[in-house]
């Protein structure tokens, strides 16, 4: 790392230690994303939710080669004591990311600034870098990754023996999950290989998991295992930087004639389809957990192949042993959960199938919404009259052109109406605000409500809250031009900042 890179610090929660994980598992989700990257780019800090944590007691039993220090709450910054946890955010600085999924994302990003090499990291992002950057109130796979399994397998781990019998409904819709088919942006051709395979019977086509693999020029070692499908072999070609066999791409001429109703489908390798992401590095520490303690209670896994499967699979990719070990993470091999009587098996069908949500809630088409008439329709008629406060407008062209939305990457006639947006909200805000008062700008996007407010108000606090990170950057790059000293940026979703504030806008 260069030494004009800043220091950033990031900042985790720690109730206790189970076994061989931290928690919360947010936490340990994190600790296991840096071991795997091998990343030493943050300062970390442990900030304990009790008292009397027994500092050699933590630092002795956490992971192997990563500094960690304990911090108490009340000497966090002030900004990152407004935001849950995990948090990072640059040393002295006033730009924080907070939530698991932000801060995660901003580790991978960071790791491959600092290292353009590690192209393997950046994989993680996904296609178009998009993996689990859709905050939880939007996604319902983000929130089932980034909230709900981890908080159902810490209910799981804590509840008393005779109340933790049945699986976690959470659990058994990642189960449901991975068995719904895989779609991908080259879905079309991927699935013509496959039918092609399946009609050669062409088993022999795909390679064979050797049992080392090359590292970053180290070997490590792998399971000598013969991959059964074609997402197996894409999956593990990309893993291993090796092109997938010329038989398995050429196509015949029946194979391309083919509707595309009647392709086969794709098959879950991974947790999001058939690549290694960064799903998988959240995932792995929570259902790790809830194996061990499966297996501790003598459950079984006939109920979750699939996850088993998964589970197994994820082990085989290069890196992930070497962190768990880091980590203290005794992997499993399952085969002994793997049986069980038919009567323990649990039903399926009856876990609400949420995610389904997502894609199907989308019937929405955008176009003029007919405001007026829906008020007339219910028997509300509205009455337009001259502005009660005219004077409320604000002088822009006396202001610096940094404070402008213009300013903020949008079209002039768009800009002309947040200015008169503008012009109502700072109005409001100034005849209620105080000099000491924290004016939180919510869903703040490009900063045009908040960047004036603190330039108008330079005695209040003012703090934006996005989860946009592009939007924030810029709308920091516009706040540091303008010199504003009482601005602070969140990149968070809502639900992470818990902050006193006296003045709230959006």
């Amino acid at each position: 790392m260069k030494d004009s890179v800043a220091e950033e610090h990031l900042y985790l929660g720690f109730s206790h230690q189970y076994r061989d994980s931290i928690f919360p598992l947010h936490t340990s989700i994190s600790l296991f994303l840096l071991s795997y990257c091998d990343c030493k780019l943050f300062k970390i800090f442990l900030v304990p939710t009790g008292e009397n944590v027994d500092d050699q007691f933590v630092t002795k039993n956490l992971l192997g080669d990563l500094e960690v220090h304990l911090i108490s709450r009340c000497q966090l910054p002030v900004i990152v004591q407004s935001c849950c946890l995990p948090a990072v955010v640059v040393k002295d600085g006033k730009f924080c990311r907070a939530g698991l999924s932000v801060v995660l994302r901003h580790i991978i990003q960071k790791t491959y600034e600092a290292d353009p090499s590690k192209k393997d990291v950046l994989e993680l992002l996904g296609f178009k870098k998009t993996c689990l950057k859709a905050c939880a109130e939007v996604s319902q796979w983000t929130r089932l990754c980034e909230i709900s399994i981890p908080l159902a397998v810490e209910g799981f781990l804590t509840a008393s023996p005779e109340h933790c019998q049945a699986i976690p409904p959470d659990i058994l819709q990642l189960e449901r999950k991975l068995g719904e088919p895989v779609r991908v942006h080259n879905d079309d051709k991927i699935r013509r290989q496959k039918l092609q395979q399946q009609k050669a019977g062409a088993k022999a086509a795909v390679p064979v998991l050797g049992k080392e693999a090359t590292e970053g020029g180290k070997t490590v070692e792998m399971y000598e295992h013969p991959l059964p499908s074609l997402e197996l072999s894409i999956a593990f070609s990309k893993l291993l930087v090796q092109e997938v066999s010329d038989a398995v791409n050429r196509e015949a001429p029946h194979i391309r004639r083919t509707k595309t109703s009647d392709l086969p489908l794709l098959d879950h390798v991974f947790a999001e389809g058939l690549y290694f992401t960064l799903a998988d590095i959240v995932l792995l520490p929570c259902i790790h957990q809830f194996l061990v303690s499966s297996k501790k209670q003598g459950k079984n896994l006939v109920n979750l192949p699939l996850i088993s499967s998964w589970y197994q699979r994820v082990q085989e990719v290069p890196g992930v042993k070497k962190a768990a070990g880091k980590c203290n993470m005794e992997l499993l091999q399952l085969p002994e959960l793997m049986s069980a009587p038919e009567e323990e098996q649990q039903d399926l069908s009856a876990v609400p199938d949420e995610l389904e949500e997502e894609n199907e809630d989308s019937h929405f088409i955008g176009g003029p919404r007919p405001t007026m008439t829906k008020l007339m329709e219910n028997g509300i008629e509205a009455k337009f009259s001259p502005h009660p406060c005219p004077n409320w407008t604000i002088d822009w062209t006396n202001l610096p052109s940094a404070v402008s939305p213009g300013e903020g990457k949008m079209s002039r006639d768009r800009a002309l109406r947040k200015q008169q947006q503008l012009n109502n909200l700072v109005a409001a805000v100034t005849k209620l605000a105080k000099p000491g008062d924290v004016i939180v700008d919510f869903c703040s996007g490009g900063g045009h409500v908040g960047i004036v407010l603190a330039h108008m108000m330079p005695s209040c606090q003012v703090v934006l809250i996005e989860n946009k990170e592009l939007s924030l950057i810029r709308a920091k790059d516009r706040s540091d031009e303008l010199g504003l000293n009482n601005i602070w940026f969140i990149q968070a979703n809502l639900d992470y900042f818990n902050g006193t504030f006296n003045i709230g806008v959006s």
